[in-house]
C-alpha cells in the first residue's frame, strides 16, 4: 500500500502522488491546459511563495517595473526608481524575478528587459491595480475577457465556462436574498443586481455575436456553451420582477409608529448606526414601578354606574316597502352622424346630373377639421364588396357607383380649417362596366 506523502516534503512530492494509486486524471482537458502553462505557474509561484510581506514586496516591485516606459532598463535607473528601498531587499527581489524568467539580464549592454512571460503574468495581476468595486470586479473582469477575446479572435471555451459559473453563483446569491425576506438584505442585493444587469447588458452584443460566430464556424462545443450562457443570462434578467415583488412585500410589512411618520425601517436603521446598544439601557431601571391600588368600594361604584348607564334600544324590525310600478322610459338608439347622409345625397345628385368625374375636395371639405376627417374615412366604403350586402346607411354607401382615386400630389385648399390635403377625384364608371363587374363577381365565387 502506497504511503501518503509527508506534509513536510510537499515541495518534493509529485503531482501524481496526491491521487489514489498515483494515477492523475491525465485525460482531463483542464489539467492538459495547465501542463502547457508551466512557465506561467512557475512565475506565479515565484511571486507568491513565502511570507506575506515578501510577497507584497515582490508584487509591488514587479508591477512598478512593468509600468516603466523604457524597453531596456539599466540598473542605475532601477536604483533611482526604487531609491526608497534598501539595496539588499531590491537585489533579492530582482534575483527572484531573474530566476523565474520574468526579467532578462543582458550582460553585454548591462540592461534589464521584460520577457513575454512577464507580460502574460501582468494580465493576471491586473485586478490588483484595478479601481473598480470588489463586488463587481469579478463579473466585469470575466465579461471584459470574453468580449475582448472575441474581438481579437482568441476566445476560448474555458472563458465562457467561467463566465457561466459566475452568473450561476450570482443567481443563487440573489435567490437567497429574496428568500431571506430581510428588507436591508434585499436592498443591498438589489443594488448589486442592478450593477450586474448593466454589465451584462453592455456585453450582450458580444455574447450574441459569439453565438452567431460559433454557428457559422460549426464549433459545436462553443455553440453549446454560448447557448448555456444565454440561458444563464436570461435567468438573471428574469429576477428583476422577483426583486420588485419581494420589496413590495417588505414595504407592506413596514409599520408606522403612530402619527410621527417614523417607520420600523427607520428605527432599525437607527439601531444599526448605534455603536453600543447596551448603553441605551443605562438608567432604565432608575425609577421604581408604582403600583396602582383600587379599593373595593371604588370597584362597586364603577360597576353600579355601568349597570345604570343608559343603553341604546335595540332596533325594531321594519317591514319591506310595498311594490311600486316602474317609471316609463325610452330606449335611445345611437344614430350615425349626418355627414354620411349628406355625402350620399351629394353623390346621388352628381349621378342624376350625369357627372362622371368630380374633384374630391367638395365631398370632403366643409364644417370643421373633425367633419372633414370623418368624411375622408367614409371614402374607403365606396365599392367595398364586404359591406355591400349590409342594410342601412353603411350598405347604401358601399353600393354607390362612385370610386375614390387618390393622387400622390398635394396642395393648398380653399377652406377655413384645412390648408393642405392630398389631391384626388371621384369617378363613376359607365353603367355597362358596372353591370359587367357585378356579373363577374359570382363567377369568381363559383370557381373558388
Amino acid at each position: 500500500m502506497r504511503e501518503t506523502p509527508n506534509p513536510a516534503s510537499e515541495d518534493e512530492a509529485r503531482f501524481e502522488d496526491f491521487f489514489r494509486d498515483a494515477a492523475a486524471p491525465g485525460e482531463a482537458q483542464l489539467l492538459w491546459q495547465m501542463e502547457r502553462q508551466d512557465g506561467l505557474m512557475a512565475g506565479l509561484r515565484a511571486l507568491f511563495h513565502g511570507p506575506a510581506s515578501l510577497v507584497k514586496l515582490r508584487v509591488w516591485v514587479f508591477l512598478e517595473v512593468m509600468a516603466m516606459p523604457a524597453s531596456r532598463i539599466s540598473r542605475e535607473a532601477l536604483n533611482q526608481h526604487f531609491h526608497m528601498l534598501r539595496d539588499e531587499p531590491l537585489e533579492l527581489v530582482l534575483k527572484r524575478l531573474r530566476e523565474a524568467d520574468l526579467l532578462a539580464w543582458d550582460p553585454s549592454n548591462q540592461h534589464y528587459g521584460v520577457t513575454p512571460l512577464a507580460q502574460q503574468l501582468l494580465g493576471l495581476l491586473q485586478p490588483l491595480v484595478s479601481s473598480s468595486a470588489q463586488q463587481d470586479a469579478d463579473l466585469s473582469a470575466l465579461l471584459a475577457n470574453v468580449a475582448g477575446a472575441h474581438q481579437l479572435g482568441t476566445l476560448d471555451p474555458a472563458q465562457l465556462q467561467h463566465l457561466q459559473a459566475q452568473l450561476s453563483r450570482l443567481y443563487d446569491e440573489f435567490a437567497d436574498a429574496i428568500a431571506s425576506g430581510s428588507e436591508f438584505h434585499l436592498r443591498r442585493a438589489r443594488q448589486r443586481f442592478g450593477r450586474a444587469l448593466s454589465l451584462v447588458e453592455k456585453a450582450s452584443e458580444a455574447l450574441s455575436a459569439i453565438m452567431v460566430q460559433a454557428q457559422e464556424q460549426g464549433n459545436a462545443r462553443l455553440e453549446r456553451l454560448a447557448r448555456e450562457l444565454g440561458l444563464a443570462q436570461a435567468r438573471l434578467l428574469s429576477m428583476a420582477s422577483q426583486f420588485n415583488r419581494a420589496l413590495q412585500q417588505a414595504d407592506r410589512q413596514r409599520v408606522t409608529l403612530g402619527s410621527t411618520g417614523i417607520t420600523t425601517t427607520d428605527v432599525r436603521r437607527w439601531l444599526q448606526s448605534v455603536n453600543f446598544l447596551e448603553n441605551l439601557a443605562l438608567g432604565a431601571l432608575s425609577r421604581p414601578v408604582h403600583p396602582v391600588l383600587v379599593a373595593q368600594h371604588e370597584l362597586l361604584d364603577t360597576a353600579e354606574a355601568e349597570f345604570e348607564r343608559d343603553r341604546p334600544a335595540a332596533p325594531t324590525p321594519e317591514a319591506l316597502p310595498s311594490a311600486q310600478a316602474a317609471p316609463e322610459g325610452e330606449l335611445a338608439v345611437m344614430s350615425l352622424p349626418p355627414e354620411m347622409s349628406i355625402m350620399q345625397a351629394l353623390l346621388t345628385r352628381w349621378s342624376e346630373a350625369g357627372e362622371v368625374e368630380q374633384d374630391l375636395a367638395p365631398a370632403v371639405l366643409g364644417g370643421s377639421y373633425a367633419r372633414a376627417s370623418y368624411r375622408a374615412q367614409l371614402l374607403p366604403l365606396l365599392g367595398d364588396k364586404e359591406a355591400q350586402h349590409l342594410t342601412g346607411a353603411t350598405g347604401d354607401m358601399a353600393r354607390q357607383p362612385w370610386r375614390v382615386h387618390w393622387s400622390a400630389e398635394q396642395g393648398e385648399c380653399d377652406d377655413e380649417y384645412i390648408r393642405w390635403m392630398s389631391r384626388g377625384v371621384l369617378r363613376r364608371p359607365p353603367a355597362d362596366a358596372a353591370s359587367a363587374e357585378e356579373q363577374q363577381e359570382p363567377k369568381e365565387e363559383d370557381q373558388a
